[in-house]
């Protein structure tokens, strides 16, 4: 299945190659709605957050409500959700799913106590943990910081905590170069938890073989560019 993402910076949806250089923004985020209403299930991103830079609260607020009353999308939302009292905001709001990537990791290890509160309230059910790589290396803070860390070691220890990965190739990311599939088998070794695929995706057959793996894709760069064949 595949997913749409927004990406939020500045009050724009934006596309970044390798999460550095912006490739193209658009002002009309909400148009974005109505371009994607065919999928149901939709990614909001706040990278100024996850940057921690100031966030667009109010803007993913309003997206999330109009998404889900208008649309009907089922909605996941990540992006510097680093604390207890936003998850849960954020899951007043009708959040379907919330994903938790920085925070999810305290000193290069599993930090425990913080997911283990959100497992209970909001719930397991409802935690995402987004294991983005680069390099072969879990990197978060908006791809700035890299861990000697790699996504398929920790999967089996994080999975008491969520109920699914967002594994992003952030090497591939926004490149629209092809998905890493041997990477991304390699992950549906290590878990049996669902797991979201992102990074390069840029055809319906990469999406198909995701498929058959058991595993959606996230695609930003080829739907926006309307360059997915």
């Amino acid at each position: 299945m595949l997913i749409p993402c927004i990406d939020l910076q500045r009050g724009r949806a934006v596309q970044l190659i390798r999460g550095r250089e912006r490739a193209l923004a658009v002002d009309d985020v909400f148009g974005l709605l109505e371009r994607f209403k065919r999928y149901p299930w939709l990614h909001i991103i706040d990278l100024d957050a996850a940057m921690s830079k100031r966030p667009n609260g109010a803007l993913v607020r309003a997206l999330i409500e109009r998404a889900r009353k208008t649309y009907g999308f089922k909605v996941r939302v990540g992006g510097g959700i680093r604390t207890i009292r936003r998850a849960r905001e954020l899951a007043r709001l009708g959040t379907e799913q919330i994903i938790i990537g920085s925070a999810a990791l305290r000193n290069g290890k599993i930090n425990a106590k913080f997911l283990r509160m959100l497992a209970e309230q909001p719930g397991r059910e409802r935690i995402v943990i987004a294991l983005d790589t680069a390099r072969g290396c879990i990197t978060t803070h908006g791809w700035r910081k890299r861990h000697l860390v790699r996504a398929a070691d920790v999967m089996l220890e994080f999975a008491a905590f969520c109920s699914g990965f967002l594994c992003t190739d952030v090497d591939r990311e926004g490149t629209m170069t092809g998905a890493n599939l041997k990477w991304f088998r390699e992950l549906r070794r290590a878990t049996s938890l669902p797991v979201i695929a992102a990074g390069g995706i840029r055809s319906r057959r990469e999406i198909r073989a995701l498929d058959r793996m058991g595993m959606d894709a996230a695609v930003g760069m080829a739907v926006y560019k309307n360059r997915l064949f």
